[in-house]
């Protein structure tokens, strides 16, 4: 495994790390204010100083994993869903309907995603759910797309024309021949729409959509930075590293499995 390959990876176990068991990585409270300790920049006592509460940003940082990349991991594991139940739907149906869902697609991919998100939540609201699901809808043309496209291919394959011709039933058929072979390209896609995910996710948290402060979270905690840049410049870098690593981690972890998929690599 070369080092382009090696980092990323290494710095996504850690974040898992960071998810699953924080108090591994620090043993201090993220919520613990400190006043008399407020602005202190990175040093001993804390290595990425505190932020204008006197709260760790290194534990910050390191608790808010667990709600920006949860809030990824859910929404981007209910796009795929959907999009392949979507996908699959279209794909199989007769015309009329098929039509129907695919320009529903492309008037939904047509929008940018956070705009999507954003009228999604003005019609549902702001928190952590809605924000999982405003994400979810933005992105369930992206992969409902492609499996439509997979289907159409698939569907007129030798193998699938020959499991009709031997009787078996249309729910068989989509279960056992065209289901496996049209899922190929989703882990690519799944990878590197995780971190559009995160960044939907830190964004709608930085204009006070998703988890409500106290709560660490990297988009919520950069919004309370943003007026402390001048005097305190930790307090805004750290979480905008984590967010900026992770999608630059999963993008080229993203493109690797790409270009396996596509049998460029090894």
């Amino acid at each position: 495994m070369t080092a382009r390959i090696l980092v990323p990876t290494a710095f996504l176990t850690l974040l898992a790390l960071a998810v699953a068991v924080p108090g591994l990585l620090t043993g201090v409270d993220p919520l613990s204010a400190d006043p008399l300790g407020a602005l202190t920049p990175p040093g001993g006592a804390h290595w990425f100083g505190s932020d204008h509460l006197g709260r760790d940003v290194l534990s910050r940082v390191v608790y808010g994993a667990r709600h920006s990349l949860s809030i990824g991991v859910t929404a981007t594991a209910v796009a795929v869903t959907s999009g392949i139940l979507l996908g699959l739907a279209a794909g199989l149906s007769p015309k009329w309907l098929d039509e129907a869902l695919a320009r529903s697609f492309d008037v939904l991919s047509t929008l940018p995603e956070l705009l999507l998100a954003l009228l999604v939540i003005a019609i549902t609201g702001p928190g952590t759910v809605n924000v999982i699901f405003a994400i979810a809808i933005a992105q369930i043309p992206n992969y409902a797309r492609v499996i439509r496209a997979q289907t159409f291919v698939v569907r007129h394959a030798g193998y699938v024309e020959q499991a009709v011709t031997f009787g078996r039933s249309r729910a068989v058929i989509t279960a056992q021949h065209v289901l496996p072979n049209v899922l190929g390209p989703i882990p690519v896609l799944a990878t590197i729409g995780l971190g559009q995910a995160v960044i939907g996710a830190s964004g709608l948290s930085f204009l006070g959509m998703g988890p409500q402060p106290p709560a660490a979270e990297w988009g919520a905690m950069l919004a309370e930075a943003r007026n402390y840049l001048r005097v305190a410049w930790w307090e805004a870098l750290f979480p905008g590293a984590a967010i900026t690593l992770t999608v630059i981690c999963l993008t080229v972890i993203g493109r690797r499995l790409q270009h396996r998929f596509e049998g460029r690599t090894p």
